[in-house]
């Protein structure tokens, strides 16, 4: 399951900010046979304020011990991050399931089943926001509502909103592209362990 916010999608970005979202997520979703471009994730990754630690990231082989700690790290900052947000007595149970969602994203990772992790860690953002913003998640100017908060904050849930584009890309090339599921992924990663 990934974030639903069709209200997202129809979110105009803020012009600093269209070339590169745009290159990474095109507009009109993907087309048949066409290539991601890896470089936009790269240049998506500066306008989160991620850059540098992104390409440290990227380059690291994905066996490596650096990158098993950097793993390691996300998962820890993730859980201390859904364990102090402060959500109402009714979405305890919520909050609960959403601690278990992350060994099972964390297991995809490690078996490198990108395309399974990718839908997995959708769903976590989903109930992440939610956990942050409550009912406003579900309001029709939600991504405008985080960009009016943070510029790069809102280019995050933006960045969430958009992931479902990437099974389609899978399903219309009926082929996985792992270099570039790897990248995307890492930065909702490299993103959140630097919240």
């Amino acid at each position: 399951m990934f974030m639903n916010r069709s209200n997202s999608i129809a979110f105009v970005l803020p012009g600093e900010y269209r070339k590169s979202s745009e290159r990474l997520f095109p507009k009109d979703g993907f087309s048949r046979g066409q290539k991601p471009d890896m470089k936009a994730a790269a240049e998506f990754a500066k306008s989160l304020g991620i850059g540098i630690e992104y390409q440290r990231l990227l380059s690291l082989d994905k066996k490596s011990t650096e990158l098993r700690t950097f793993l390691d790290y996300f998962q820890n900052n993730l859980d201390l991050l859904i364990k102090k947000t402060w959500v109402e007595k009714s979405d305890e149970r919520r909050k609960e399931k959403l601690q278990n969602d992350i060994p099972v994203f964390m297991s995809k990772m490690e078996k490198e089943d990108l395309g399974e992790a990718l839908e997995e860690f959708g769903a976590i953002l989903e109930e992440l926001s939610y956990m942050f913003f409550g009912s406003q998640t579900e309001k029709d100017d939600f991504t405008e509502y985080t960009f009016r908060i943070d510029a790069q904050m809102g280019l995050f849930w933006w960045y969430g909103s958009r992931l479902s584009l990437l099974k389609d890309l899978i399903e219309k090339n009926n082929a996985k592209d792992e270099k570039f599921l790897w990248a995307v992924l890492l930065l909702g990663l490299c993103y959140l362990t630097n919240f």
